[in-house]
């Protein structure tokens, strides 16, 4: 009877479970996000803006550096630099214009004050009603009538 497990010992170890369950904490707690995910084309063009621009900026302080040092490579970095800060404008811009196209041809995002709101709603109407007078003339014309409701 010495090799099976006394009852007190099992009650140790569930304890023991239930203290490490007790201290337990995930490393973080996920939160939804408080705004929308950028869309794919302006997020791939944002990353290869940061990354143009990292760039530039250390081409940029090596330039001063080189200068500072009065180096051999100050002259070709601050030419660099100023290849690179002109593709940097450009590679933002190309951030900005995405953005544009893509809210231009997907639709802004509604809010309560935006006006697509309002002209969504009134188009939906209006299809509602195109709908619900065609579905009429389709019932007239299923009775037999000659499809109007009156003399022309």
């Amino acid at each position: 009877m010495r090799g099976a497990a006394s009852p007190r010992g099992a009650v140790g170890r569930g304890v023991a479970a239930r203290e490490e369950q007790a201290y337990y904490r995930p490393l973080w707690i996920e939160e939804p996000a408080r705004r929308r995910r950028l869309p794919d084309p302006v997020r791939t063009a944002a990353v290869r803006a940061v990354l143009i621009i990292a760039v530039t900026l250390i081409q940029a302080v090596t330039a001063f550096l080189s200068t500072m040092a009065e180096s051999w490579l100050a002259f070709p970095m601050v030419l660099s630099s100023v290849a690179s800060t002109v593709v940097a404008t450009w590679a933002v811009l190309d951030v900005w214009v995405t953005r544009q196209v893509w809210n231009q041809r997907n639709g802004v995002v509604s809010e309560p004050s935006s006006t697509a709101r309002a002209l969504r709603r009134e188009r939906r109407r209006a299809r509602r009603q195109a709908r619900s007078t065609e579905r009429a003339q389709e019932r007239i014309q299923r009775r037999g009538g000659a499809g109007r409701l009156s003399h022309p």
